[in-house]
């Protein structure tokens, strides 16, 4: 498996992978392919922190992208939309995913990455509830769900409500 920056070529095998991702029997496209298709065209996208996992066949298999947030008026990330084909889950693909993007944000000078998804899993990337931080969740009943995962420029004194990228408001 080979993880790299995504590409303009990529799009295609992407959304393709993020609809097998988050497949639902009613739902023909799901709500994460469009949001990631609406955070391609806004102001949040930042193409150094796409990654694309590839197996052997340079097939895409995965994919994982940080959009700009806000802590107040501070600088963040919000992390997602994650999704691995589903032939391929189980097997280290969003492991490999997650921590290429976490070391390419503490790269890069980012403070911390937000999300909102399961504790027991994002745990192991030492994601904790945003409120031990000082980081509100846009939606208060999202509880323990939201979380943060603080980088090396985090500043402890930059605390408030977490606001993702524009689409994640609309989509």
């Amino acid at each position: 498996m080979l993880i790299r920056r995504e590409t303009p070529a990529d799009v295609p095998a992407v959304r393709s992978v993020i609809t097998a991702a988050f497949a639902k029997p009613d739902t023909p496209v799901p709500v994460e392919v469009t949001l990631l298709d609406e955070l391609r065209t806004s102001d949040g996208w930042l193409p150094e922190l796409s990654f694309v996992a590839l197996d052997g066949k340079d097939e895409v298999v995965g994919h994982v992208v940080c959009t700009r947030g806000h802590v107040g008026a501070a600088p963040a990330l919000g992390l997602g939309p994650l999704g691995v084909h589903p032939g391929h889950q189980r097997r280290g693909v969003g492991l490999a995913l997650v921590h290429t993007v976490l070391g390419a944000a503490d790269a890069l000078g980012e403070p911390l990455v937000a999300l909102l998804g399961s504790p027991a899993y994002y745990g192991r990337y030492g994601f904790r509830a945003g409120a031990d931080y000082g980081v509100a969740a846009p939606d208060a009943s999202w509880g323990e769900y939201f979380q943060v995962r603080v980088l090396t420029a985090h500043d402890p004194a930059v605390r408030g409500v977490f606001r993702y990228a524009e689409p994640f408001e609309r989509v």
